[in-house]
C-alpha cells in the first residue's frame, strides 16, 4: 500500500494522504484518509478516494448527486487504476454502488404507500400518491433514517415524535 501511495503523491501533489481505520477523501483537509494494509480491495478504494480528490468533489445538494458522484468516482479510479496496471473487479465496484442504490431507494420510499418518490428538499421527500412528507437524516453515514413522517395537506407539525424505520449501514462511505 506504501508503494501505491507514494506514487500517487507523486502524481497527485495538492493531496494529502493518512493512513485511518477507514476510506475517505476529506476536501476541506485536501486529504485522502486510507487503510494501510495491503490487499486488493484497499488498492481499489484507495484510487475510488483518490477519483473524488482529482474530480473535485466537495458536496452535493440531494441524494441522487451522491449516488451520481460515486458514480463518477469509479468510472474515474478504472482510468486512474490503468496507470498503475491495477485492474478493478467490475462486481466490487458494483457492489460498492448498491449500497448507495439500496440507501437511496429506502430513503425515497413513502412510509405510508410504498410509492418511490423525489426528493425536494436536501432533508425531505413529498409522496405525490399520498401527499405524504418525510424528513430523512442529512449523514449518509448512518443509512437510512427516516426522521418523522407528516401525512396529507397540512405539511406543517404532525405533533409525532421522530421515528426510526430502518437503518442500513453505520459505516463510513463516500
Amino acid at each position: 500500500m506504501d508503494t501505491l501511495v507514494k506514487k500517487l503523491n507523486k502524481l497527485l501533489p495538492g493531496i494529502k494522504f493518512k493512513s485511518s481505520d477507514s476510506f475517505y477523501w476529506s476536501p476541506k483537509n485536501q486529504t485522502v484518509f486510507y487503510i494501510n494494509q495491503d490487499s486488493e480491495r484497499n488498492q481499489w478504494s484507495l484510487l475510488h478516494e483518490v477519483s473524488h480528490a482529482i474530480l473535485g468533489h466537495t458536496d452535493y445538494k440531494s441524494d441522487f448527486a451522491l449516488l451520481q458522484l460515486e458514480v463518477a468516482a469509479w468510472e474515474e479510479a478504472k482510468k486512474l487504476s490503468k496507470k498503475f496496471n491495477i485492474s478493478i473487479d467490475e462486481d466490487h465496484i458494483q457492489d460498492c454502488l448498491d449500497t448507495y442504490r439500496d440507501w437511496l431507494h429506502q430513503r425515497s420510499t413513502c412510509p405510508t404507500c410504498s410509492i418511490v418518490c423525489l426528493q425536494n428538499l436536501p432533508n425531505e421527500y413529498n409522496c405525490h400518491n399520498c401527499n405524504t412528507v418525510w424528513h430523512v437524516s442529512s449523514s449518509r453515514f448512518c443509512r437510512p433514517y427516516r426522521l418523522r413522517k407528516m401525512s396529507g395537506i397540512n405539511k406543517k407539525s404532525s405533533g409525532q415524535t421522530p421515528q426510526t424505520t430502518f437503518a442500513l449501514r453505520t459505516k463510513k462511505l463516500s
